[in-house]
């Protein structure tokens, strides 16, 4: 089930602080710094001040400076514009350096434990989630959404709280130089605000175009590189090539067009604040003139107001682009809320070993309401049954066996495992009781030792090595440099697909599980490596309830029971030949 879309910005702000809790006293110390920087700001044009009142003229010093003399001599007030010059520059990189190094730690910490839920989260989701989105899409928001949602907080709105108080200090030191200055200073700031509250809206819509373009050309690229094999067999990289291009394409001269409104934008704002700069100079000039400021006095009110715009273009500038990292926040608390389609009920029971009873009532299955996949499916496999499943592609084989393990839910009817419907266990429990050994191995890229333990990550050497030789892999797992710690690269591909089948097969054997589901496991082998899998499986397949997928009727001979399937429909459920041959 895929979560809403269209957060307002206050409710990703909030979320996006709740999420920021446990940094508190981080991030009050982020914001502590951050405050510093403002009164620092404020002593920057005071030196200037001194050197042209107090130096040059014969002005007193600024009344905080009395204490060392009403009015020292010219030498001295000289030293003291140079003393607060450096001291205010030295004091303003130690304040930015502490500042840099507290924001990049706890922006990376947050980006680490969003991603590293995100990813969760992402991994329990419903096959049917991924099999719309793709993969490249939960990617694309845990590598990259991630950050640039967590810095809103960090380096947007911390920032503009800070830029916010500056300001505030630097209206009410030039008020009181002269209050109509500051008037006439502000007078643009309800221009820039709704400007703000135009491009605002207009600038999410693109992000997130922009951002829905980056994850459809990082999808050409995960899936080219994940068939590589057959793109090269067929000659087609140049084609890919193209593909990518024309995907990334979209999104360069989306992210254009971006660029050109924010820099219209960001040109709009420069005009205006050079309007109200030049408002002042001439007021501030004829004040002068006036005798209502001292020509230090203008010269401060200059200085303040350079960096009282700042501010504001900062505030403006940031509220606009932060739709970017707030179209981001958007994509990750979509994925966040997104339920997955199997859940696990309330009070759901325990299971610590089935026994292997399998029975399906009527059971419809299929990825939408006008799309059965399965019809009406009823059948009763008892502990210990080797059950054989035939028939065509697409019969909906691999879906009975999805069913099975609760990949999905059917959409009527009801699956029993020792007489209690699979949606009444516990979900971690349920799929505990299967070992499963799929057509492609899947083989993660670490060592055979851990690929064999994965169904254990608790199992020890020798019972690795045991369910090796179970499964017929352990002569030519010694027989490579390294063993069983040897590297089996992306996807096991270092090894052949016979040698990926019977790791598989080790894997199944160590996990132990009362139920087995063998998928097509002989499919892609030679006879030789065949026939070391089917007495693999043999061995494997004793005691257990075991579903043997296969096209070829010779791999099911060794079946009790025999189910036939076309077209989604049981067409055919007897008992083997090896048994008694009675039809059911």
């Amino acid at each position: 089930m895929t979560a809403k879309t269209g957060y307002a910005d206050r409710t990703l702000v909030r979320r996006l602080l709740g999420e920021a809790r446990p940094y508190a006293l981080h991030i009050v110390g982020l914001l502590a710094l951050g405050l510093l920087a403002a009164p620092l700001a404020l002593l920057g044009p005071l030196p200037l001040k001194i050197a042209v009142d107090s130096v040059l003229g014969a002005h007193p010093l600024p009344h905080a400076l009395r204490f060392l003399g009403t009015r020292p001599t010219a030498e001295v007030a000289l030293l003291i514009a140079v003393a607060l010059l450096v001291g205010t520059a030295l004091l303003k990189q130690l304040q930015d350096l502490a500042t840099q190094l507290l924001r990049a730690y706890v922006l990376e910490k947050m980006t680490l434990d969003m991603r590293s839920r995100l990813f969760l989260h992402s991994q329990r989701l419903s096959l049917t989630h991924h099999d719309r989105q793709g993969t490249a899409d939960s990617i694309y928001r845990i590598q990259t959404d991630v950050r640039d949602a967590q810095s809103i907080l960090i380096e947007g709105l911390f920032p503009s709280i800070t830029a916010g108080l500056t300001l505030v200090g630097m209206l009410v030191i030039t008020a009181r130089l002269d209050w109509q200055l500051a008037i006439v200073a502000l007078a643009i700031s309800p221009v820039l605000f709704a400007m703000n509250q135009y491009y605002r809206r207009r600038f999410r819509v693109r992000w997130r175009e922009v951002r829905s373009l980056e994850t459809s050309a990082l999808s050409v690229v995960q899936e080219v590189l994940g068939t590589l094999r057959v793109v090269k067999a067929f000659g087609q990289e140049t084609r890919e090539q193209d593909r990518f291009l024309e995907r990334s394409g979209q999104g360069m001269w989306a992210r254009l067009r971006l660029t050109a409104a924010e820099g219209g934008y960001g040109m709009q704002v420069s005009v205006l604040s050079a309007l109200g700069t030049a408002a002042v100079l001439f007021a501030g000039i004829r004040h002068v003139q006036s005798g209502v400021l001292t020509l230090g006095e203008l010269l401060i009110v200059m200085g303040y107001l350079t960096q009282l715009y700042e501010p504001l273009k900062t505030l403006s500038k940031k509220a606009t682009g932060l739709q970017n990292k707030l179209a981001a926040a958007e994509r990750v608390f979509t994925l966040l809320d997104s339920e997955p389609d199997v859940v696990e009920r309330p009070q759901a029971r325990p299971l610590a070993r089935a026994r292997g009873r399998v029975e399906f009532q009527h059971v419809f299955a299929g990825y939408s309401d006008d799309r059965m996949v399965l019809t009406d499916i009823s059948f009763v496999v008892v502990p210990g049954t080797r059950v054989g499943i035939a028939g065509p592609t697409g019969a909906g084989k691999t879906t009975l066996m999805s069913l099975l393990l609760r990949f999905y839910d059917p959409r009527q009817g009801r699956i029993l495992l020792d007489g209690v419907d699979l949606r009444d266990y516990r979900l971690q429990d349920l799929r505990q009781q299967y070992a499963m050994v799929l057509q492609e191995p899947v083989l993660f890229s670490t060592t055979l030792a851990e690929n064999i333990g994965y169904a254990r990550p608790d199992a020890g050497r020798d019972a690795i090595v045991e369910a090796a030789k179970a499964a017929h892999a352990h002569e030519f797992i010694e027989g490579l440099p390294q063993g069983y710690d040897t590297q089996v690269g992306e996807r096991g591909m270092s090894l052949s697909g016979g040698e990926r089948q019977r790791v598989s097969l080790a894997r199944a054997f160590l996990k132990d599980a009362p139920i087995l589901i063998l998928d097509e496991p002989t499919s892609a082998v030679d006879i030789r490596t065949e026939s070391l899998i089917m007495t693999a499986m043999e061995r494997l397949m004793q005691g257990r309830t075991a579903f043997l997928v296969a096209h070829r009727l010779s791999t099911l001979e060794i079946c009790d029971l025999r189910l036939e399937l076309d077209q989604g429909k049981l067409v055919a459920y007897r008992e083997a030949a090896r048994a008694s041959g009675t039809e059911d």
